[in-house]
């Protein structure tokens, strides 16, 4: 009886078919874990960003409490680049940029409208301060364009923020005042944390001289 031989060690032809399969399934699952962007690798997922907030100025009490009044803080308008929750940099004239690695906890402009809501509800000189959907019956309405809110790095190294206000009549309709406000901080740092501390600075001093402004004007 002839016996058939299989390849050099000894393997069949079935046990030959049995290891190109097995090989072919390992470069298979290598293959699609390459693609997949090294899922299979530990610590693969992108890195978590740095997260910011605003905070209300510690205003000063008004003088005078008007308990009747009450003032809507409607949500403020901006240009895309500062709709967003990115943080912006403009390195220079005309140029902007993103701060890597960070973000605002909400769109700015979210954020803007809260923290000047809480000013103004601090100050103690109205009956009534809110946002819209919150059931106030309006006698004004705090209008804000944020023009600037970005770390200027030519020439100075710092944080810049615009807000453009309106003071509307609700009853009427009729504008009462306009004013951009304006406010500047030195950069202390180069982290994430110092960019956005400088802006947070800028910010409660641009928020500051709103309520004022506000409360002196209505």
């Amino acid at each position: 009886m002839v016996r058939r031989r299989g390849p050099v060690g000894g393997v069949d032809d079935d046990g030959d078919k049995r290891v190109r399969n097995t090989r072919n399934t390992v470069l298979a699952t290598i293959l699609a874990a390459t693609l997949s962007g090294c899922a299979l690798l530990p610590g693969g997922g992108p890195a978590p960003l740095d997260t910011f907030e605003l905070t209300a100025p510690q205003v000063v009490a008004a003088r005078a409490s008007r308990s009747r009044t009450q003032v809507l803080v409607a949500e403020p308008t901006a240009l895309k680049s500062l709709d967003s929750q990115n943080i912006v940099i403009r390195p220079g004239s005309g140029s902007v940029a993103f701060l890597k690695g960070a973000q605002w906890s909400d769109r700015l402009p979210r954020i803007v409208q809260a923290r000047l809501a809480e000013a103004l509800q601090r100050s103690g000189g109205f009956g009534g301060v809110g946002k819209p959907g919150e059931g106030l019956a309006i006698d004004y309405q705090v209008i804000v364009d944020v023009r600037s809110f970005d770390i200027s790095l030519a020439g100075g190294d710092q944080a810049h923020v615009g807000l453009f206000v309106r003071i509307l009549n609700d009853r009427n309709g009729v504008v009462r005042a306009t004013r951009l406000f304006e406010a500047r901080s030195p950069l202390t740092g180069r982290s994430n944390a110092d960019y956005a501390a400088a802006l947070d600075r800028a910010f409660g001093q641009a928020a500051m001289d709103i309520t004022d402004w506000v409360n002196a004007t209505i």
